[in-house]
């Protein structure tokens, strides 16, 4: 054995090693996950940092980035930034967003899904073409929500509920195939009817605003009109109870107050009908400024007195009546 042969085949083992060395490290970075395969087999998934495997291909690594979220889009496609904004185009994928809904009437759907791997591994090895997958998933499900509903609530109120529901369902398909994918959201992009019917929707949209617009002034109206009607006729009835209430308590006092006069009467009848009688007079005579006694046993004028004038002596003759 020669020095050459000698040096060649040291340099010839360095050269192996520092291969081997080489192709034992890999680097994953912080949004990546690895998978790691032993002669086709699954091993391991690897996490950010530096890792060693086996060198000359026994041991391969496939890196997915994990922490990035993930866009499809249905019936547009984004071309880009102009001013700021984004801009989408409908070309050759209209047909995607065309849907019946339940009452056969046809949306033009417009959503976009937004998502994460979360297993690299299963995302990898699970099922061919992941992305075509979670298209066609998405189409169906979103198909089978929008049928469900009328297409006044699709284009108008129902966007927030539609979008939640495919969501879930959409995850629920996804789970079903092991596929590694965790769905963010879904957002409806645009909802409209299709072109050839937009002027008659709006027409249509107009009329129910009126139609609201009528229905709220007619409520407003109401709310105005029957409280007041309410509080004047909750007034009178009031209004009628407490007079009913003071009629039927002045009688009970009326009655009371003739009971008692009848009591005493039974007890001295001429001295309470003398008292009765004076009372009247008194009652009467105070409403007279001026009157004349007429006696047929008298020949003449009796003298003209004044109420006040006879006020006393009455008064003094009913004392003395009470005295007796």
């Amino acid at each position: 054995v020669t020095a050459a042969s000698i040096s060649r085949f040291v340099a010839l083992i360095l050269v192996v090693l520092l291969g081997g060395a080489y192709t034992s490290i890999y680097k994953v970075k912080y949004d990546e996950q690895a998978v790691l395969l032993r002669l086709g087999k699954y091993i391991a998934t690897k996490n950010s940092g530096l890792h060693f495997k086996l060198p000359f291909g026994i041991d391969k690594t496939y890196k997915v980035q994990v922490t990035r979220t993930l866009q499809l889009e249905f019936g547009f496609r984004s071309t880009g930034i102009r001013n700021d904004r984004t801009t989408y185009t409908k070309s050759a994928v209209s047909q995607e967003s065309l849907m019946l809904t339940g009452d056969l009437n046809v949306a033009d759907v417009e959503w976009a899904i937004q998502y994460k791997i979360n297993d690299a591994w299963k995302y990898l090895f699970h099922a061919k073409d992941v992305e075509r997958n979670i298209r066609d998933v998405s189409m169906s499900i979103m198909r089978r929500v929008v049928g469900d509903r009328l297409a006044s609530e699709v284009l108008t109120t129902g966007r927030v509920e539609i979008a939640s529901e495919a969501k879930v369902l959409t995850q629920e398909i996804l789970d079903q195939y092991d596929m590694g994918i965790h769905i963010e959201q879904v957002i409806l992009q645009d909802v409209n009817p299709p072109d050839p019917v937009k002027p008659a929707f709006n027409l249509v949209n107009a009329a129910k605003q009126e139609q609201e617009q009528a229905i709220n002034n007619a409520e407003r109206e109401y709310n105005r009109v029957i409280p007041e009607a309410r509080g004047k006729a909750e007034k009178l009835i009031s209004d009628a109870n407490a007079y009913s209430i003071d009629i039927v308590n002045r009688a009970k006092g009326d009655a009371a107050q003739f009971n008692e006069v009848l009591k005493e009467y039974k007890k001295a009848p001429l001295i309470t009908r003398q008292r009765l009688y004076l009372d009247t007079m008194e009652e009467i005579f105070s409403k007279v400024d001026r009157f004349v006694i007429v006696d047929k046993n008298i020949k003449g004028l009796l003298p003209l007195y004044s109420s006040t004038a006879i006020k006393a002596p009455a008064a003094a003759i009913s004392s003395n009546q009470e005295e007796k």
